[in-house]
């Protein structure tokens, strides 16, 4: 009696397992219905016409108890993020005012396309869209692209005549 609960028992497992945790594979329903229907010709071959139909009410009875215990939204429940996010992601420079369009600044790390520059003492992320810019460079602000700088060398003035 007792392999004939455990088959029985490993079917009803397949089953929720079939429905909930792998949804559509049909290998997990395959085995329940394999695993409860040998448990319940064991149960007609070994206890007669009596105990193969209370193992099969059984296995009817489980099962519909299972399946309406995992789809009440009281189970899942406990399984599902509860909070909030609420946090942001801060501001741009563009958007603080802190850095304008044509502000310049120096090259702290090679731009190749994006690194660190320093404008007003302060450090930023910057990229640039066409050249790559070594350190130390003078370089003006052209844009901003989410939180960082977009930035171009600053052509090198004319001597004065």
């Amino acid at each position: 009696m007792t392999a004939i609960i455990l088959i029985v028992l490993l079917g009803i497992l397949l089953m929720v397992t079939e429905v909930f945790l792998l949804p559509g594979t049909g290998l997990a329903g395959v085995g329940a219905f394999a695993a409860c229907g040998y448990g319940v010709y064991r149960a007609f071959v070994l206890y007669g016409n009596t105990g193969g139909f209370i193992t099969l009410a059984a296995v009817l009875v489980l099962s519909v108890v299972f399946l309406v215990l995992g789809l009440r939204s009281q189970t899942w429940k406990r399984f599902t993020l509860q909070e909030n996010i609420d946090g942001t992601s801060g501001s741009t420079p563009g958007q603080t005012g802190e850095v304008h369009i044509g502000d310049t600044g120096r090259t702290l790390s090679r731009l190749a396309p994006s690194g660190k520059v320093m404008i007003r003492g302060k450090v930023y992320e910057a990229h640039t869209l066409d050249c790559y810019i070594d350190p130390q460079q003078v370089v003006e602000v052209t844009g901003f692209d989410d939180f960082s700088l977009v930035v171009r060398p600053r052509p090198a003035e004319p001597p004065l005549a």
